[in-house]
């Protein structure tokens, strides 16, 4: 973020026979010069410029000073740099760096039209909102708000950037869902009491691909997990297979989307399932005899103990087939732990250990995704009104993450930082120091010369020039 230049000397703890002194005359300077790389990844695969098309804009084009692609770049680019807010932008608007990576011809906003805006390239607050606030039937005729977003074409993005980023089809792919909360904390629409949650708040429905976002559906709070989760699948599964016809998918969840509805839609369109199911007194009972010889072996070895058994199991009423099931029968010091899962994964392919402990608990991956989205990438800043727009931030979100998610899978791959979380990615590699320079010819970037981490830049700067050209067509 640019500094602001005053004459105010600060006095510091001396260095020996040296004074220390601070004062703000720096001249232009940002915080964020890695944001380059962003912009780097924008360029090559431009995901910001195809939701842009998923806007239609109804103002005028001649009292347009900021397109939708420079609104969406401004406030999705913030969001991956660390600011969460819209009223970052009321300073972020003098940035000279966000304003090269939003590609404003001139980063220094000295072209804009009114006088009162001169030195400020970038749209304020009250101009970004209107991509989040605006209803869903404005036209040429309302009054202010008049960018509407196709929501469902926003839906349809997601996949088809995962498909094109990467040019050979796998084998196999796995579709991860969860729901999580998502807590509020004013009147917003949508906002119920949850009872697990213990709070007021949204339960958005998630599907990854690996570490590769797929759906991230905001949804009210007073439904069960699971609801939405078959139409979302079924879009979903129809794109990757226009695509990849060959492609074997497997839908995995816990035990919230153990849901005979969802199984038996797996079931008719050819996709396997591997989900949790919810122990009960008729299920311990089946597994009563393999609880007892963990109990042995714990009692025996002291240490935790696991017995598995793979059986036929049919509901009393919500199923309607009988489905394979995989009891894990496991004693802890603090006692038995009985689990189970539920599949139409063959047993001749997966044996129930292998089944439960390296398919089924590999799960527990995605969630570390939706922590990274909501603590790091502001998932969860959903403080608007109507669900609508609170939607639409958390889309916002969605791309920032799938943005970085692209620096981490390509740029940073072969090197310490491949599995890095998104915070630590915006620290090192994002968060450099620069002086920038604004000339007729070129902006100058002088990136700091003691930042620790100038070797990583390089490589994750060569890998995206390398790799993202071969695996995205222009």
């Amino acid at each position: 973020m640019q500094t602001q230049c005053t004459q105010q000397t600060f006095k510091f703890q001396g260095l020996g026979r040296r004074e220390v002194v601070a004062r703000f005359d720096g001249g232009p300077i940002t915080s964020d010069a890695g944001g380059l790389l962003l912009r780097e990844v924008e360029e090559h695969t431009h995901i910001i410029r195809r939701l842009a098309g998923c806007f239609t804009d109804h103002r005028d084009e001649e009292l347009i000073e900021h397109s939708v692609e420079e609104l969406l770049r401004q406030r999705i680019f913030g969001l991956a740099l660390g600011y969460e807010d819209l009223n970052d932008h009321d300073q972020l608007r003098h940035d000279l760096l966000l304003a090269t990576l939003v590609g404003k011809q001139d980063p220094t906003g000295g072209d804009r039209l009114r006088k009162r805006d001169r030195g400020k390239a970038l749209a304020g607050r009250n101009t970004l909102n209107r991509l989040e606030l605006t209803p869903r039937g404005a036209d040429e005729k309302s009054r202010y708000k008049k960018i509407v977003a196709d929501q469902g074409q926003i839906e349809l993005l997601f996949v088809d950037v995962f498909l094109q980023l990467h040019a050979q089809p796998p084998k196999r792919i796995v579709l991860d869902l969860d729901a999580t909360d998502d807590p509020v904390h004013g009147d917003q629409l949508g906002k119920f009491f949850h009872g697990y949650y213990k709070s007021y708040c949204y339960l958005p429905l998630y599907i990854f691909c690996g570490d590769h976002l797929l759906c991230a559906k905001l949804r009210p709070s007073d439904i069960d997990g699971a609801a939405g989760s078959v139409k979302q699948l079924d879009r979903i599964v129809k794109q990757i297979r226009q695509r990849w016809p060959e492609v074997q998918i497997v839908v995995r969840g816990d035990s919230g989307f153990c849901r005979d509805n969802l199984m038996a839609w797996c079931e008719a369109n050819h996709v396997d399932y591997l989900l949790g199911l919810a122990k009960n007194k008729r299920l311990e009972r089946i597994l009563a005899k393999e609880l007892y010889e963990a109990k042995q072996q714990f009692e025996t070895s002291g240490q935790a103990a696991r017995v598995f058994k793979d059986f036929t199991y049919r509901t009393r009423k919500s199923w309607n087939r009988s489905r394979r099931v995989i009891g894990k029968a496991e004693h802890l010091r603090k006692g038995a732990n009985p689990r189970f899962v539920v599949t139409n994964l063959s047993a001749e392919k997966f044996d129930a250990r292998t089944l439960y402990e390296q398919e089924y608990c590999a799960r527990g991956e995605m969630e570390n995704r939706i922590k990274e989205q909501q603590l790091y990438l502001f998932a969860d800043r959903t403080s608007a009104h109507s669900m609508r727009s609170n939607q639409l931030r958390l889309w916002f979100s969605s791309v920032a993450y799938t943005l970085l998610q692209v620096i981490r899978e390509f740029g940073l791959k072969g090197t310490k930082l491949a599995r890095a979380r998104c915070d630590t990615i915006r620290l090192k590699l994002l968060k450099i120091g620069a002086v920038v320079r604004v000339t007729v010819r070129r902006v100058w970037f002088s990136l700091a010369e003691s930042c620790p981490y100038q070797q990583l830049f390089a490589t994750v700067h060569t890998n995206l020039t390398r790799w993202l050209p071969q695996l995205v067509p222009r």
